[in-house]
């Protein structure tokens, strides 16, 4: 005890500097840790607007698969009535470079049309699919408003009158009042009608053939080869 009590006999002096020190030290490691905690509550702060972000992003996938699937029931409609695809021929003309613009839109959103919300993770594939369902809608909408603007105009006057007749035709072939023999052959010749003038999608012809062989109760479709 000696050592000590002649050591703090002799320097009782450094009790000040020495407590201004661990002062100094106390309020460095007050600051520190308020640091730590403001820290902690940043980071539990970015967390809770990731996660916000997150459910956000898949409401906006949501709301774009839906955008997406309205433009598609849009086309759908021209490909199950041939009737309409008469009217307005130009949506299926690939010769047309607002048809071909359209469909290849179409082909692209398609491409990327996911299966639910939660396949589409990061911001990323969000705008990726994002501008391609704004470029479908932007192109189905030019095309159908140049193929509702010209009609049938870029056909000649027979060409016209084969379109008018083909129409008739296919009155008769859908109509419950005609023979099944009459809706039979009122089909083939609207097809002959039809060949070369427009290009039927597969699904147009799917739709068509069933509804008529339902009329006829007959058993499977015309088939659209022998019907040619």
């Amino acid at each position: 005890m000696d050592p000590l009590f002649n050591f703090i006999t002799h320097f009782w002096w450094l009790v000040f500097p020495l407590s201004g020190l661990a002062g100094g030290w106390a309020r460095s490691w007050s600051k520190a840790a308020e640091r730590r905690h403001r820290r902690r509550v940043e980071l539990y702060t970015l967390k809770n607007q990731a996660a916000q972000a997150e459910q956000a992003s898949q409401a906006d996938v949501l709301a774009l698969m839906k955008a997406h699937d309205t433009v598609n029931k849009r086309w759908l409609d021209y490909e199950l009535d041939v009737g309409k695809l008469i009217d307005y021929p130009v949506m299926t003309d690939v010769r047309e470079p607002l048809t071909v613009a359209f469909l290849r839109a179409k082909r692209e959103a398609d491409g990327l049309h996911p299966a639910t919300p939660a396949e589409v993770r990061t911001a990323a594939r969000l705008a990726e699919y994002r501008a391609a369902v704004t470029s479908f809608e932007l192109a189905f909408d030019v095309a159908e408003r140049e193929a509702k603007r010209i009609r049938d105009s870029k056909f000649t006057g027979p060409e016209r009158q084969r379109l008018e007749t083909a129409r008739k035709l296919l009155r008769i072939a859908s109509d419950a009042a005609a023979t099944p023999a009459e809706r039979q052959t009122a089909y083939r010749r609207a097809r002959r009608e039809l060949d070369g003038l427009i290009v039927l999608p597969e699904a147009t012809l799917a739709a068509l053939e069933d509804r008529i062989a339902s009329m006829l109760g007959a058993g499977p479709a015309p088939d659209v080869r022998r019907a040619v």
